[in-house]
This record gives structure tokens, C-alpha cells and sequence, in this order.
């Protein structure tokens, strides 16, 4: 891939692939090392570029592969020496302008969506990190991650029981069940 390529990525898709590596990583410095690392990968690659197809999903693919490759690689390393604990990163939800009490519940409310989601099962993050925060479709996540559009279905309907059912949990009403993740 050439670097006028890679540079127009950046310019017009880059600022998702960053969240979306904010969003696997969970901390900025791992973040940007990924990002930096996924745009790396593919002005190494030999593969031509195809602005026909979706070329967002394939960096985003390339970026889950490589965030994959290193919790694997973590995981070997972790087994000889223990790791310490990774900084979270924070994401602020800009406040409507009307009722401030309204503002903080949802403001609450996403807060607790975030920690649950974290606390999910890869196989039910990542699905729900693409569908909803970067507007991925079904087929498209599939491809991204080597599962059926079915499977990516389940792993949705099952993600979303389980965030509403921790939702449930923690005290939150269905009437709040309305903000999106």
C-alpha cells in the first residue's frame, strides 16, 4: 500500500479506528500504540487498496488482529511475570442543554453501560463496540471477525439481554433503557 494511500485513510477514517482502539485497548497509551501500529501494518502490506469495498473495515480488522495478537502475546508473558494494571481511559458525554438532572442520569447511566460493557466477554464486546459505536453492519462484523452473520446476531441479542438484565441490577429502570450505548 502506498503512503498517499495511507494518509487519505487518516484523513478520512482515522479518528474511528483511534476509538475503536481506545475502545479494545482501554487506555490511550496502548490505544495510540495500536493505532500507529495498524496503520504501520498496512503500508506494509502488499495489498492494493480497493475504495470499492469498505477499506474502514479492513483497518479495522487489522486493528482487532494485531489488539488479538497482543492479549495472546500478554498472556504468554503474564504466565512467566504478572503484569500490573492498565489505565482507563475516560470518554465525556457532552450535556444536552436541558434539564440537569436529566443530564446527569444519563450521564450515570452511560457511565454504568461503559463499565459493564468492559466487563463482558470479548466475544460480546467487540460485537457491540463495532454495531453501535461505529455503525458496522452484520455482515460487515462477520467478516472483521471470522464469524457468520448469525453468530454476530446472537452475540448482539445476548449482549444487550446482558447489559439489560446488569442494568436491572444496579437499580436502573426500564424507563431509562432508552439511551443509547
Amino acid at each position: 500500500m502506498e503512503a498517499r494511500e495511507i494518509e487519505r485513510c487518516i484523513d478520512e477514517f482515522g479518528t474511528d479506528i483511534y476509538r475503536f482502539c481506545l475502545k479494545l485497548c482501554m487506555s490511550r497509551q496502548d490505544a495510540e500504540d495500536l493505532y500507529q501500529q495498524t496503520f504501520l501494518k498496512a503500508l506494509e502490506s502488499s495489498r492494493a487498496l480497493d475504495w470499492e469495498e469498505n477499506p474502514r473495515a479492513f483497518f479495522f480488522t487489522v486493528a482487532h488482529n494485531l489488539w488479538k495478537s497482543g492479549r495472546r502475546k500478554a498472556a504468554r508473558r503474564s504466565a512467566i511475570a504478572p503484569c500490573t494494571s492498565i489505565d482507563e481511559g475516560q470518554e465525556h458525554i457532552t450535556q444536552t442543554g436541558g434539564d440537569p438532572e436529566q443530564d446527569y442520569f444519563r450521564r450515570e447511566t452511560a457511565a454504568e453501560i461503559r463499565r459493564i460493557i468492559e466487563e463482558l466477554p470479548e466475544k460480546f464486546r467487540i460485537p457491540l463496540t463495532l454495531f453501535y459505536l461505529f455503525d458496522f453492519k452484520v455482515e460487515q462484523i462477520g467478516k472483521m471477525t471470522g464469524k457468520p452473520p448469525g453468530t454476530v446476531k446472537s452475540r448482539l441479542f445476548k449482549g444487550r439481554k446482558m447489559i439489560k438484565k446488569r442494568l436491572e441490577e444496579a437499580g436502573y429502570g426500564e424507563e431509562r433503557f432508552s439511551y443509547r450505548i
